[in-house]
């Protein structure tokens, strides 16, 4: 990687030092970074007892000197800091001199100034342990870092004057629903209700706009299936974490430089159904996978995914369109009625003022559709602050007595 204009002679002469020695022995600096750690810090030590002699300058701060070399070698340079620290949640760069972090649900710019030098070699640098790539043919990219971070990259041409960069940190601070009550993301009593749900084998509809921790809510519902259960999820790239004994996580493929071997979301669905599923998981439906997934909701295959919308109902509006686009075959007088019967529950998240996130509504789908509106019922909705229970209640009440859950009592304050 290129160093940053302006770097101190003693940055320049060691960060040279290391990287001669870790091409010497042969190293991966991302896959070997203990070994490249024992080099920086050997290099360190040299260069501090040489200063003694007046040879060279003294350093400082030896201890930050690793971190730097660290961070320039076997990290992400300038944008490693920002990975490290625990309340940035997402880092972007608009153009080399304009590099912007996110924390508490509000952004912010930073003093980083990059090179376009730099920014090209930090994108080939992350997407080297990804087996993924972006070039004029495929100008997008969406990838994993090696932390379980999601880098996007839309290169010069696409994005006007330089190439842009994502990267959203894999901040989950939950894994259980319970750990999102004591967030305050919602109540006892809706978490009680959603495990519930998950239990007896709901259909459940994530939804919410960017950030509003619809794949932290998909990840505590999932780790509320049943330990006999066989999971299969399906992803762009692999987001979900929950702990469970029998899942299989499946993700999408770039096509190769000959055009050939690309696998869509939609053609993992479709796999997934003959892994012998007990549930299927689809990190987010975009698009005509959208209907795949209908198909196998109605089939009675249990499953959760997660939709970007701006309320519950548009929800189901948008997954009432979605399958449409899989081809001019597919009708609203089809998709209608099947997303009625389908989806079970919808539970809607939003960022409040202060950048939280918080479960705004939830609302049953009772199986019926009037007019091209699927209807619905409120169980739980957020009308100012607290998050109250309606008088809606869930549909399949019978897939909730099979596993012997009084859904009723539940509701009305037990558990």
């Amino acid at each position: 990687m290129s160093l940053s204009v302006g770097a101190p002679a003693e940055v320049v002469l060691l960060d040279a030092r290391v990287r001669e020695q870790v091409r010497r022995e042969r190293l991966d600096p991302q896959a070997q970074v203990d070994a490249v750690r024992r080099i920086v810090e050997q290099v360190v030590a040299d260069h501090d007892r040489l200063s003694l002699t007046g040879q060279v300058a003294s350093l400082s701060d030896p201890a930050a000197m690793v971190v730097e070399l660290m961070a320039r070698v076997a990290g992400f340079g300038s944008l490693q800091p920002y990975l490290d620290d625990p309340t940035v949640e997402e880092v972007w760069i608009n153009e080399p001199s304009r590099v912007f972090v996110a924390r508490a649900g509000r952004h912010e710019l930073t003093n980083t100034v990059l090179t376009a030098e730099e920014v090209d070699e930090l994108v080939e640098r992350m997407l080297k342990s990804s087996g993924r790539r972006v070039d004029l043919s495929q100008p997008f990219v969406d990838a994993l870092l090696p932390e379980g971070h999601r880098l996007h990259v839309a290169l010069a041409g696409i994005s006007r004057g330089f190439t842009a960069v994502n990267i959203r940190k894999h901040t989950m601070r939950a894994a259980r629903l319970d750990t999102l009550v004591e967030l305050g993301t919602l109540t006892e009593a809706a978490a009680s209700f959603l495990s519930a749900s998950v239990r007896a084998g709901l259909n459940i509809l994530v939804t919410g706009g960017t950030q509003s921790g619809k794949t932290t809510m998909l990840n505590c519902l999932a780790a509320a299936i049943p330990g006999g259960d066989r999971v299969i999820s399906a992803e762009e790239v692999f987001e979900l974490r929950f702990s469970h004994p029998d899942w299989v996580p499946l993700q999408t493929r770039q096509a190769g430089l000959e055009g050939t071997g690309e696998v869509r979301l939609r053609d993992l669905v479709k796999e997934s159904l003959r892994m012998r599923p007990s549930r299927i998981i689809v990190g987010e439906v975009r698009s005509e996978e959208c209907l795949d997934l209908l198909l196998a909701l109605n089939a009675g295959l249990p499953g959760m995914c997660t939709l970007h919308a701006n309320s519950a109902r548009e929800a189901l509006v948008k997954m009432c369109t979605l399958p449409l686009l899989a081809g001019e075959n597919i009708s609203a007088a089809f998709v209608q009625p099947t997303v009625a019967a389908s989806v079970d529950l919808v539970v809607h998240l939003a960022l409040d003022p202060a950048g939280a996130r918080r479960v705004m509504e939830i609302v049953g789908v009772p199986g019926r559709a009037e007019s091209g509106v699927v209807e619905t019922e409120a169980i739980f909705e957020r009308p100012h602050e607290e998050l109250v229970r309606r008088a809606g209640l869930p549909p399949r009440l019978e897939q909730f007595s099979r596993v012997g859950i009084d859904v009723h009592a539940l509701l009305n304050g037990g558990r």
